[in-house]
């Protein structure tokens, strides 16, 4: 499910961010991209569209890289 989690954050940042998805993996960091809250909340709604599940903007702001956002979404889906 990670894996799967992990994919789809990184297609979804390659879209918001106009970037390369080929070159984005688990250890890419967030603040690469200078994000704006409305990057994270393009992103959260994405994924809860894609997995039909909440996933909280706040905590899901907290993350680093990507590979910890995946962890993080990863785990609620679990739930």
């Amino acid at each position: 499910m990670r894996e799967e989690v992990l994919a789809k954050i990184i297609e979804k940042a390659s879209k918001i961010w106009n970037a390369d998805a080929s070159e984005m993996n688990e250890n890419t960091e967030f603040a690469a991209f200078n994000p704006k809250s409305a990057n994270y909340s393009q992103m959260t709604t994405f994924l809860e569209d894609e997995f039909d599940a909440e996933v909280p903007y706040l905590n899901f702001k907290r993350c680093k890289t990507f590979g910890e956002a995946a962890d993080y979404v990863a785990e609620l889906l679990d739930e």
